[in-house]
This record gives C-alpha cells, structure tokens and sequence, in this order.
C-alpha cells in the first residue's frame, strides 16, 4: 500500500492508501452501483478511459477467476473504493483485483469516503479526476486536469486488430459481431443458442462481413461517444434489410444515429446492476444491468423507422428500439450480464428467430419476412 489521492476537477481532494498499480491516472470518473461483479467492470471495455467509483463498500473479497474476464484486456484506468480486500476467500480466485490492476497499469485507491465522492458525481455530473502520489504539488494537479481532453478513439483503442472465431458444436446459424469492445458473456450466449461467432474489428467493411455468409449481424456494446464511430453508423445503413442485427448498447445509440436519431451525453450515466426497465410490448418492468454515458434523444425517433420499445423508469431514457420491417433491435441495457440480472435474456431469443424467420423466408423466396 502507499498513499495517494484522488484530486477532481472542481478541487476537492480526497486522501487514501492506493492499490494496483503506482502509476498516475487521468480520466473521467463515474460511479457503479453494483453490489458485484468488479471483475466483471474490470475487464469491460466500455470503461476504457474511465475512473470507476464502486458505491459497494466492500471491494477485492471474492479475488479474479479465470473464467469471469469480459475481455482479453484491462482498459479501465482505476476504481476508487472505500475498502479494499487483498485476502480473497474464495476458492475460485486465481489472482487478486491489486495484481491484475498493477499487471494491467491500472491504479486504485482505497479508504475515501465513496458516498461522498458519489453524490458529488450525482450533483454535478462525471468529471475529470486524478489519481496520483499524495505529495503531487496540487498546482501541478489542477494544471494536469485543466489541460486534460477527453478521449475520442476509444473504440479503435478496444476493437480487436484482426478477425476471429468463437465455434460451437452443430451450430444453426452463423453470426459476425462487430467488436467495439465487446464483452465475451455475450458471444458466449450466441454460442449457447447455437451461434458461430466471427468476430470482426470496428471498421469491417460490407464486403468483409457479407463474405462470411452471416445470418445476423451484431453490433457491440463499448466506450466513448457513438458519433465517432462512423465505420459501424455507415455499415448499418448497408446492411439495414439484408438481415437481422441486433446492437447492444453503444450498438443501440450506433443504431439509432444510422436511423437519423440523435443521441446525448448523459449527465452521469447510467451504471449499475438493478435498472428498472418498462417493456412496452408487454407491460413489464425487468431489472437489468447498465454501462453508459450516451443515450438515444426519444423524440427524435419521430420518422426514423424505429419504434420504441424500452424506457427507464427512473428517468424515462430511451432503452430499446425496433425496426420490425427489417428486423432490427436494439436495447441499451445488457441482456447477457455475467453478475447481474437475468430478466432480459429472451432478447437473444428474439434474434434467434428473427435469422430463423430469415433463412425461412430466403427458402420460400421472399424477402423481409420478420
């Protein structure tokens, strides 16, 4: 352990022992309400360029598993916890949260008043933090933060450089994802339902993906803003009617600018385990899990083709939409949470049959049949 702050760009100062690695760390800070699951966060790309508070006090208990990583690398740059925990009591863990952070160059800090921390965010929005040594002269961290820009590449930061697959026994259908910074519980449920997987980067043209024959098309989760991610919006607007495509979060917003709806930065997002989710169609509240910062302006969906067929209820921000003429769906929560709730999984379901209506319609010779 060794002291470090954690300086926001209001000013305020927040004194603690840090953990992970010793390394100094600019980046927006947001809050997640999780009560599990760090490991999960971790290794989401979505925080890529992001300072995670946990509001869950108790931080590190359970360790990592091998088997719980959402991705094959570490891009959040730190966690700010009340306590942190670095004897795991668990006989899965193979290697404690301060290991992977320090391996992956990821800094936290432990033993500040996190409530307080969250409520700043709450009142006045994500921020610019910093985590350094305690003894940083705070001119030089005020200075630090005021010259600090926010990212705008982190998709091409998080997306795999090269294609590859995720196979599965007698598969049915055949599915390219389009990797933003996609999380691996997610291909793996495509695979559970019968899915070989080819996951392709960010920038995959129309041809690439229609060389592979896809029956779907799916569209990530991942960070950033989704308007910088032109590559994905245009390829929606080529591939909308050839098949089903699902998108999942920042796959939601990149479905809603290709359709000519607007999207907006959030005041502090949306991050968390137990969002109340009305379902439209049926009337339904489902509990879900959320990672974002940007979401899709409702009234713009006016004349776009798509419906709404989503929406918190606490703020009422759009959470899914559907294109049923082409057979295109989008939520901006996670279906697939590996640590959270389970209600939201027949979204994939959904998806299923629409490739499954797709290829019966191909057979009968008719087209758009979903």
């Amino acid at each position: 352990m060794n002291n470090r702050k954690l300086v926001l760009e209001n000013g305020m100062v927040f004194e603690g022992e840090g953990f992970g690695s010793t390394k100094e760390k600019l980046a927006e800070i947001v809050f997640n309400t999780s009560v599990v699951g760090y490991q999960e966060i971790l290794s989401d790309p979505s925080y890529c360029g992001q300072i995670v508070v946990m509001t869950y006090p108790l931080i590190g208990n359970y360790g990592l598993a091998d088997d719980d990583y959402e991705s094959k690398n570490i891009f959040m740059s730190g966690f700010v916890v009340r306590e942190y925990n670095d004897l795991p009591s668990n006989f899965r863990f193979t290697r404690t949260l301060g290991e992977v952070m320090e391996e992956a160059g990821a800094v936290g800090i432990s033993g500040v008043d996190t409530r307080e921390i969250v409520r700043l965010i709450r009142d006045n929005g994500s921020m610019k933090a910093l985590i350094c040594d305690i003894d940083k002269p705070m001119d030089e961290c005020m200075k630090a933060l005021n010259e600090f820009s926010y990212q705008t590449d982190q998709v091409k930061q998080v997306s795999t450089k090269k294609v590859w697959y995720s196979r599965t026994p007698n598969p049915m259908y055949t599915v390219v994802a389009v990797d933003c910074g996609c999380k691996l519980n997610i291909i793996r449920k495509l695979n559970a339902l019968g899915c070989n997987v080819v996951i392709v980067p960010y920038n995959t043209t129309k041809e690439e993906v229609l060389k592979y024959k896809p029956d779907g098309l799916f569209l990530s989760n991942g960070p950033g803003d989704p308007e910088n991610v032109t590559p994905v919006i245009n390829l929606i607007k080529e591939m909308k009617g050839k098949m089903p495509i699902l998108g999942i979060c920042l796959g939601h917003q990149m479905i809603g600018l290709a359709y000519g709806a607007k999207t907006y930065k959030m005041k502090f997002g949306h991050r968390g385990g137990n969002h109340p989710v009305k379902n439209l169609d049926t009337n339904k509240v489902e509990i879900t899990s959320q990672n974002h910062s940007f979401a899709i302006d409702i009234k713009s969906l006016e004349g776009t083709g798509l419906r709404l067929t989503h929406i918190n209820l606490l703020d009422n921000e759009a959470e899914g939409m559907m294109d049923d003429l082409n057979g295109v769906i989008a939520v901006q929560y996670h279906p697939e949470s590996a640590a959270g709730p389970e209600d939201s999984e027949y979204i994939f379901g959904r998806f299923i049959n629409l490739m499954k209506k797709k290829k019966g319609g191909m057979d009968n010779g008719k087209k758009n049949r979903y």
